[in-house]
């Protein structure tokens, strides 16, 4: 079975990534804990707005404008 990698995959890393390194900085550094995981959860917030805004789940623009059947 073979698995690759995907972007979104990626993004989840990464917003592991910046939340871990957050609290390790607030941690390990004078920095204060709530100043770190802050900042770090206002790069995730960035990365997350790049997976949903810039490099959308969506093939097309015209993709948003089908139905969900699922809601009807």
């Amino acid at each position: 079975m073979d698995y690759t990698v995907q972007y979104y995959d990626l993004v989840l890393v990464a917003i592991f990534a910046t939340m871990a390194t957050g609290a390790a900085v607030g941690t390990l550094t004078s920095v204060a804990l709530p100043t770190a995981v802050t900042v770090a959860g206002l790069a995730a917030i960035l990365v997350i707005a790049h997976g949903l805004f810039v490099n959308g789940p969506v093939d097309s623009p015209s993709d948003l404008t089908d139905e969900v059947d699922a809601l009807n």
